[in-house]
């Protein structure tokens, strides 16, 4: 079993119409919600770096129940969250093309397709960013799961928007991949937000039980959830999670926790390679935001994992 830190490189081509300071200040963002917790200055730089910035961020492992010769790679898309001023249709365009240029031999996409902050100042229709997402390429395919604010904020659209550009949406179903000695299970569980039924009080659409058992090989297993706090339920029997809906932390300083984890955990499955119990999961920043359009300390990243 190997595991560690990731590497990680920044692209150097920044987006087509990217945000600049001049255009920062025209949204009126520089003055946010924010600057009682961070300096103006830095407030426009997290604004700029959620709109300019793009990482690639690599996790090369052979969890538990992966055989070392078996060589796969995914690159994850995780909470793209469409809409201006940070992921127009030129940003995701970028994005699109940065993930294809991996030549990973399998592309899934972690859901929060939309942006739904106060902040947006340019629309994306669900067709565009569909449009933009049907460019991906990848041997293996393109396979989908829903994130909270597609349920939350329209889940009818984004089905649609994704059924259109023939993008399946795995929701707690399972579907073995692969060919020969080479095959492995790739799960997708339901949203565990989905319905807000009261003050921070949810019911989700997942059945992890139900998920497992469509699993009817011993083939190794790899399952997408949207929110990592499902974690603490998933049984030895899969060898890697992959999550997203943390974002990171979004805005996160040096030497202190992240001071927005959207988790009953806390800090715990906020970010990276996750190890708990010899259970393997990977926790993506993601690429989007939500609340405002800022990050700091946690760049925009598509994350690229080579198991085997």
């Amino acid at each position: 079993m190997t595991g560690g830190a990731p590497s990680k490189f920044v692209l150097p081509k920044p987006a087509p119409g990217r945000l600049t300071r001049r255009g920062l200040l025209k949204t009126g963002l520089g003055l946010s919600g924010l600057a009682g917790i961070i300096l103006p200055a830095t407030t426009v730089y997290a604004a700029m770096e959620a709109a300019n910035g793009l990482s690639i961020t690599d996790y090369r492992l052979t969890p538990p129940g992966w055989p070392p010769g078996q060589p796969l790679t995914i690159a994850v898309i995780a909470d793209l969250h469409a809409g201006g001023p940070n992921m127009g249709v030129a940003r995701i365009r970028q994005v699109v093309d940065a993930a294809n240029a991996l030549n990973c031999d399998l592309t899934v996409l972690l859901g929060d397709f939309f942006a739904t902050h106060r902040f947006v100042t340019e629309h994306v229709p669900h067709p565009a960013w569909a449009a933009e997402l049907a460019r991906l390429r990848a041997p293996l395919g393109v396979r989908a799961i829903l994130g909270n604010h597609d349920w939350w904020y329209d889940i009818a659209g984004t089905r649609a928007a994704l059924a259109q550009v023939r993008i399946p949406v795995m929701e707690n179903d399972a579907v073995l991949m692969g060919e020969g000695g080479r095959r492995f299970w790739l799960a997708g569980l339901g949203d565990q937000l989905a319905y807000p039924i009261g003050h921070r009080q949810f019911r989700g659409v997942d059945d992890l039980a139900g998920t497992l058992n469509k699993v009817t090989t011993a083939d190794p297993v790899i399952l997408l959830v949207h929110e990592p706090d499902i974690f603490t339920a998933i049984p030895a029997r899969v060898s890697l999670t992959l999550a997203g809906h943390t974002h990171g932390g979004q805005i996160r300083l040096p030497l202190v926790p992240p001071f927005w984890a959207p988790s009953a955990y806390g800090a715990r499955f906020a970010y990276g390679h996750i190890v708990e119990q010899g259970r393997h999961m990977i926790v993506s920043g993601g690429l989007g935001t939500s609340q405002v359009p800022l990050r700091l300390g946690v760049p925009p990243e598509i994350v690229r994992v080579t198991l085997g």
